[in-house]
């Protein structure tokens, strides 16, 4: 049996692979079905928000298309005509229930600006308080990052950090992670529960999903990055299994638990984790790295041996070691021209040249240590 903490508010992510029939079309009774759970868990007190994909589905059938589209505006135009039909469908089957729903389109904007972080957040806060369910999705129809890759995975994700929800149920059309493809041998091996995403659990991932989703395993494995970084748990579970949904909530076995990471990270630092797009790389030296990850300091430009990408002062930055592996990540308080004049240089030095520079190029208060 798994066990998780005391959940108390549940972001529910619905893949496109589970909301559709084999053909593309949308699954009106599987909808049907999923509404019918998540009205029964709001009935015993459950706060939820749902991350739903299938627009682009929901278009192509809306349009009368024999397959999804290719190209970035046709695929754009196919999410402008489902969305709308997507909503419409959750609106009257959540209404059946005497429940609300309010619709909120993100862009990675969004995620990316503080202002604008905390705008969404309060806004899906308000939502809740008014006893809805929030309806949530990426903008498709303008961030074509989202269309490309994830599947709103990494959505969901963040969503569930953004209004600290306890568990991130992710519906897909797999059981859970297996130790070998289940679709190529009978020896897979379904796990329950992983304690910690290593690098041979990452491998475990395969492909993207369905022709009709872009996302797949991958994408999944990287949103449990993220949640269980923040202390939050996640299960993936086949979101065509009937009561899949209250079985989780009545700790059945299904699918596979991520536990929640062991150490609190603050809000702010979680924005610059997840939130910020990284728009470049400092690698560091053993001494830096040292300093970071045991001694709590800030990085200065001593410890910098190279530095890579196109950011600016403010931006974040992914740093590395000397084998390119990424262990934290922070905003800078130089350019990448600026950082290409003074790396490896002592503080005397960097003022001689920038005198009015900052000391750190990452002050700890805005570095966030990842591994």
């Amino acid at each position: 049996m798994i066990t998780f903490r005391r959940v108390h508010r549940i972001v529910v992510k619905v893949g496109t692979s589970v909301i559709t029939t084999p053909s593309g079309r949308l699954d009106f009774v599987q909808l049907s079905n999923l509404v019918d759970q998540m009205a029964e868990l709001k009935k015993r007190g459950y706060e939820l928000l749902l991350v739903s994909s299938g627009a682009i589905a929901a278009g192509v059938e809306g349009l009368g298309l024999d397959a999804r589209p290719t190209t970035i505006p046709e695929l754009q135009a196919a999410a402008s005509v489902g969305q709308g039909l997507l909503l419409q469908q959750y609106t009257n089957l959540f209404d059946k229930h005497g429940i609300k729903v309010g619709q909120v389109l993100l862009t990675q904007y969004d995620t990316t600006q503080r202002r604008h972080y905390l705008n969404a957040r309060n806004t899906l806060q308000k939502l809740l308080e008014l006893e809805t369910i929030p309806i949530i999705n990426e903008n498709d129809t303008t961030a074509v990052d989202e269309i490309k890759f994830g599947d709103n995975d990494t959505l969901a994700a963040l969503v569930s950090n953004l209004v600290e929800a306890d568990l991130l149920i992710a519906l897909t059309d797999t059981e859970g992670l297996y130790t070998r493809d289940p679709h190529k041998t009978t020896k897979a091996r379904l796990l329950q529960e992983v304690e910690e995403i290593t690098p041979e659990i990452e491998a475990l991932a395969g492909g993207a999903g369905t022709r009709f989703g872009s996302g797949g395993m991958v994408t999944k494995i990287q949103a449990a990055k993220i949640v269980t970084f923040a202390q939050r748990g996640m299960i993936i579970a086949h979101g065509k299994r009937p009561r899949v949904l209250l079985d989780i909530m009545d700790y059945k076995p299904v699918g596979t638990f991520f536990v929640p990471g062991k150490k609190k990270v603050e809000s702010r630092k979680l924005w610059i984790a997840f939130g910020r797009i990284a728009r470049g790389t400092v690698m560091v030296d053993e001494g830096a790295k040292d300093a970071l990850l045991k001694r709590g300091k800030s990085l200065l430009p001593a410890g910098i041996t190279k530095c890579e990408g196109d950011f600016g002062v403010g931006d974040a930055v992914n740093i590395v070691d000397k084998e390119g592996t990424v262990f934290a990540k922070g905003l800078t308080n130089f350019s990448l021209q600026e950082l290409n004049r003074i790396k490896g240089l002592k503080s005397k030095e960097v003022s001689a040249i920038l005198p009015d520079a900052s000391e750190e190029v990452v002050h700890r208060d805005c570095l966030v240590i990842l591994r």
